[in-house]
């Protein structure tokens, strides 16, 4: 089974490859964390130092190995990926036999073992996740970075297992939302997204960071994402990453193709 197959088989593993093809980073030297979470610091304190800790860079290559588990299917994957950051995510197959590419208007990708193609917005991933996506929410999640603008709302601070756990003071009835902030850069060490009448749940763990250029990029990602009784697993590594080069982004739908229609 492919993973565009897979793809088609369930909301759960659509919402989550397609977060999961947004973005890709990686290598060159490991960020150990030292650091010690204070119960001193305020929430506005951690809010400002998790702002502070955005990459900045303005395109990215990466390889990226992709491991994906749902019931007792387990598949893994290796892909090229290049970004313009806020601009284009583009994920390629080996030799081209499928691609992607994610804009900030547009959700497409096309596989040839298949001849079928996807040409979509954002409302296939908002219905699935629960929540108003974009292509900056997408981004934030694979950079290590909060979903939503932490400064829009009141937020607590609390001490968890040396992490900073952040959550709204006013929590949406409908969705749960809580982040855990690293003490030694302040990404995220884990977003969790708990919908209990629908019976949903998204986690999205960081295990390692690794410092590129300067910056300090996820290095191993796990994403786990449930709906009622379904449940898939993928883990990430990045590797071979280079920051701020010249990159293209080739991507044309072959004519004679079959659109997939996702009801």
């Amino acid at each position: 089974m492919t993973l565009l197959q897979l793809y088609k088989n369930s909301k759960i593993t659509i919402s989550a490859i397609l977060i999961l093809f947004a973005f890709s980073c990686g290598s060159n030297k490991s960020v150990i964390a030292s650091g010690v979470a204070s119960d001193k610091l305020s929430a506005k304190q951690v809010i400002k130092q998790h702002q502070k800790s955005d990459a900045d860079f303005k395109t990215m290559q990466a390889k990226v190995k992709i491991e994906l588990i749902q019931g007792d299917q387990e598949q893994a994957h290796t892909f090229s990926l290049r970004m313009e950051k806020d601009k284009v995510i583009w994920l390629s197959a080996p030799i081209g036999m499928a691609r992607m590419m994610i804009t900030p208007d547009k959700v497409r990708f096309y596989n040839k073992l298949d001849n079928e193609y996807f040409d979509g917005d954002y409302k296939l991933l908002s219905d699935v996740v629960g929540i108003d996506l974009d292509f900056k929410k997408v981004q934030n999640i694979l950079l290590g970075q909060s979903i939503y603008n932490l400064k829009d709302e009141a937020h607590g601070v609390s001490v968890n297992n040396n992490s900073y756990a952040l959550q709204p003071k006013d929590q949406n009835a409908l969705i749960e939302l809580f982040y855990l902030i690293n003490p030694s850069h302040f990404k995220m060490d884990s977003l969790q997204l708990y919908q209990q009448l629908k019976k949903r749940m998204l986690q999205v763990d960081y295990s390692t960071y690794q410092k590129v250029d300067k910056q300090i990029l996820p290095q191993n990602i796990k994403i786990i994402a449930v709906e009622d009784t379904d449940e898939l697993a993928i883990t990430m590594e990045f590797k071979s990453v280079s920051l701020n080069n010249e990159v293209r982004f080739p991507f044309n739908i072959p004519s004679g193709y079959k659109e997939i229609v996702i009801k």
